[in-house]
């Protein structure tokens, strides 16, 4: 039996030249008012290289000031799928999406339905009956990633003052300087409370089996035993981490782009 959900949205010319309109006109307002954080580096100037970039020059300067660093590299699960609309109509109006703009937006995001198709052996189809989309945005718009730049756009102001926060669209990478083992840790502890409690809240959920941390040092220098923990549940520690289709190694002695894999 095959399944086919009709939960994307299938654009035609006309449509897709609208919502381009709509992103261009979005991204005039974000950057005439200077919303986005400076730590977004975000999809419109292809801006990886920059990511990577800040990512490397922070681990290395915290390394040669003697300083101990690791980083909590997060994995949520199927953001753009769990992406609450209540809530990010709510932040569009926050940063001055009103009026008629918001309202098109409010239109573009709810009442949204979707069905499924099941396919038997003998060509029959049997189809569901309709829900309403509650979560999640359309995957086939250009809209999508620039969305989710706005709904995380907030967590940065929770976690700048304890670390080096680094966001590339869905990817959030935290890298935690310290000078003393004993407040590394327990800072480490504190920021990811943070970032869990962020994400509950923003009905984000965060894949704790992929979440990872990883503490850079020299190669002269040994890890530090890191417990990281959030509600009796556990993040795993690696020698390595994969960074925007990097993948570093915790003395910064591999870095190596990772190659496509067929995930027939």
């Amino acid at each position: 039996m095959i399944c086919l959900t009709t939960g994307q949205y299938q654009f035609n010319l006309f449509s897709k030249i609208f919502i381009k309109v709509m992103q261009t006109r979005l991204l005039k307002h974000l950057d005439d008012h200077n919303i986005l954080s400076k730590e977004q580096h975000d999809f419109r100037t292809k801006q990886k290289s920059d990511a990577t970039y800040q990512l490397t020059n922070a681990i290395l300067n915290a390394l040669n000031s003697s300083l101990l660093i690791g980083g909590i590299f997060c994995d949520l699960e199927k953001a753009y799928d769990c992406f609450n609309n209540k809530i990010i109509l709510s932040k569009l109006e926050f940063y001055g999406i009103t009026g008629n703009h918001y309202k098109l937006y409010k239109s573009y995001l709810t009442n949204r339905y979707q069905t499924a198709l099941l396919y038997n052996e003998n060509g029959i189809i049997t189809t569901s009956t309709w829900a309403k989309i509650e979560r999640g945005v359309p995957q086939v718009s250009v809209l999508e990633p620039l969305l989710f730049l706005i709904f995380i756009n907030d967590l940065l102001k929770f976690v700048n003052d304890k670390s080096v926060p680094i966001l590339f669209v869905y990817d959030t990478s935290i890298l935690l300087p310290h000078s003393n083992p004993t407040d590394f840790n327990n800072n480490i502890n504190i920021v990811f409370k943070i970032l869990s409690d962020w994400f509950k809240q923003n009905l984000l959920s965060l894949n704790f089996t992929k979440t990872q941390f990883t503490n850079f040092t020299t190669k002269n220098n040994n890890q530090i035993e890191i417990n990281i923990y959030y509600n009796d549940k556990f993040i795993p520690t690696f020698t390595y981490t994969k960074f925007l289709g990097l993948t570093v190694d915790c003395s910064l002695t591999l870095v190596y782009i990772d190659s496509p894999t067929n995930k027939n």
